[in-house]
């Protein structure tokens, strides 16, 4: 597989964003959503900010507060024998079973612009910010699918009582409605096909189970984009291959003559990510057509490889100009990359079923 990465790259990092918050510093600029607006390329940036201790001895971790509507540090000594803090991301709670108490970072989203994909320009402050009891940990992840004139924007959103998926929609990039959840906790990795498929909408999502079942692709349909169900298992993990330990949506899937083309993350138990692609059905995207056995992008450059998470490279968004696919990826859960693909290499490379 021929990848060009930009010379630019990463394109967005952590020290490119001032901090929104006073007193907090920028650990993350990465998987963002993509989209074309007007004669642009937006980013639809995940920007993680902690806020920085005074004391060496003390974590805070930012919880946002709906009904004072305002950000509120809890103090948390590291001599707290009830806490663990060994994780960069997260604060757990020993004495707890679920053993999860506080993040160690809050995330929003913001926008980047780009006239030409390579250069950007970071928004001064958040496109959408945490507002409600869904979303007091933060928002994570966006993808956006453009129907007609409005983008769907949908991202992760954490709060004690789980990881759910919520909506908003836009037609400017300036002002927004939400939809509130479309997807309850354990969910992530939505993504919203482009356009109906025999009168329904479809989604692919990632249920979290914690009793039977793995982290695995399933899709939904719905008739508004609100409410969805007749959910179906598509895709699962594969023992000793590259997608062993989980699996999940990267890019909003795009249609090309073969079939709806989607690129995906796979990781190993390891945790290392790397990229790969399924076709599906265009009349009946729940038939997976071919699935690549190889990955298409490995974590193999210097910034996909080491920062806040390394070995990861994840797929948030695409711009298909002919046989040339743009993706645009997180990398090491730290900042914003762009690869070149070719659309007929991707499909020469699939197994097909």
């Amino acid at each position: 597989m021929n990848v060009y990465r930009y010379e630019e790259n990463p394109l967005i990092t952590p020290a490119d964003v001032k901090p929104y918050h006073p007193g907090f510093e920028v650990i993350g600029a990465f998987n963002a959503g993509i989209a074309k607006y007007k004669d642009e390329i937006l980013m639809l940036l995940r920007v993680a900010e902690r806020p920085v201790s005074p004391d060496p001895n003390v974590v805070l971790a930012p919880v946002y507060d709906p009904k004072a509507k305002k950000l509120e540090l809890i103090e948390l000594r590291k001599d707290d024998a009830r806490y663990d803090f060994s994780d960069p991301r997260v604060i757990r709670d020993k004495t707890q079973s679920a053993g999860f108490a506080y993040l160690t970072s809050i995330s929003y989203i913001r926008i980047a612009r780009s006239k030409d994909g390579h250069r950007f320009t970071i928004d001064d402050g958040p496109f959408v910010y945490p507002s409600n009891e869904q979303e007091t940990f933060g928002i994570e992840d966006p993808r956006v699918t453009q129907i007609g004139d409005t983008y769907y924007v949908y991202f992760s959103a954490v709060s004690p009582v789980g990881i759910g998926e919520s909506m908003v929609s836009t037609t400017d990039f300036v002002s927004y409605n939400h939809h509130g959840m479309i997807f309850c906790p354990d969910n992530k990795d939505v993504m919203i096909f482009p356009e109906k498929v025999n009168g329904k909408y479809y989604a692919l999502h990632r249920p979290t189970t914690k009793s039977i079942g793995m982290p695995e692709i399933w899709i939904a349909e719905s008739d508004n984009l609100l409410y969805w169900g007749n959910h179906r298992h598509l895709a699962g993990l594969r023992p000793g291959k590259w997608d062993s330990a989980r699996i999940g949506g990267g890019a909003v899937p795009f249609r090309t003559d073969k079939g709806w083309l989607e690129l995906y993350h796979g990781a190993t138990a390891e945790h290392r990510y790397c990229m790969g692609a399924l076709l599906l059905d265009l009349n009946d995207p729940t038939k997976v057509i071919a699935r690549s056995d190889k990955p298409i992008l490995e974590p193999d450059a210097p910034y996909e490889k080491e920062g806040f998470f390394g070995d990861v490279v994840f797929s948030c968004g695409v711009a298909v100009e002919g046989d040339v696919v743009k993706m645009y990826y997180g990398v090491a859960d730290t900042s914003m990359a762009c690869a070149e693909l070719s659309l007929q290499e991707i499909l020469d490379s699939l197994t097909y079923n």
